[in-house]
């Protein structure tokens, strides 16, 4: 596994180890607990991984376009200076539909696992510098961006999960 995404699974377990089910269901009022916070970052790998996959079972080049201004100043935020802002609305294929909090671990580290594997074939087949596909808000991204980006997503929530049960980051 790529060394970023093996770095985010070692802080996805490290958060959830010994959750007893109230743990998972604690949250702000309005807000996310960690089993759908999980579930929202299984579903993102996922939607990830097949959208990689299913350019590379038809063969098909991915379909790219140039990044629209928006989308390089987000990517700027995001992924090259590494701030994830809180708050923004999540695309609807990707919202937790109500997998319980082991289910949702499972489902997440099974995806983030599936999605490192498209990543890297991806990467084998158009190469490392240039986009691979497009990302709903971050526009065309290559094969070290979306590993990024998906680090500090999942990173992002994690720290949101820590608090949640009260818990400090390892280290």
């Amino acid at each position: 596994m790529d060394a970023l995404l093996n770095r985010l699974r070692e802080e996805i377990e490290e958060s959830t180890e010994g959750l007893a089910d109230v743990d998972w269901s604690r949250a702000p009022q309005g807000r996310w607990n960690s089993a759908q916070i999980l579930e929202h970052l299984g579903r993102s790998y996922g939607t990830t991984a097949k959208m990689l996959e299913l350019c590379m079972e038809t063969g098909n080049a991915p379909q790219i376009r140039a990044a629209k201004i928006r989308e390089l100043l987000v990517k700027l935020l995001i992924v090259n200076l590494g701030v994830f802002p809180s708050g923004a609305k999540s695309p609807v294929q990707v919202l937790p539909q109500g997998d319980s909090g082991p289910e949702a671990l499972r489902r997440a580290l099974s995806n983030l696992e599936r999605m490192d594997i498209a990543i890297a074939k991806a990467e084998l087949c158009w190469g490392n510098d240039k986009p691979i596909a497009m990302h709903p808000i971050l526009g065309p991204l290559n094969p070290a961006q979306w590993r990024k980006f998906h680090y500090l997503h999942g990173h992002h929530h994690v720290r949101q999960m820590r608090e949640r049960v009260g818990r400090k980051a390892a280290g």
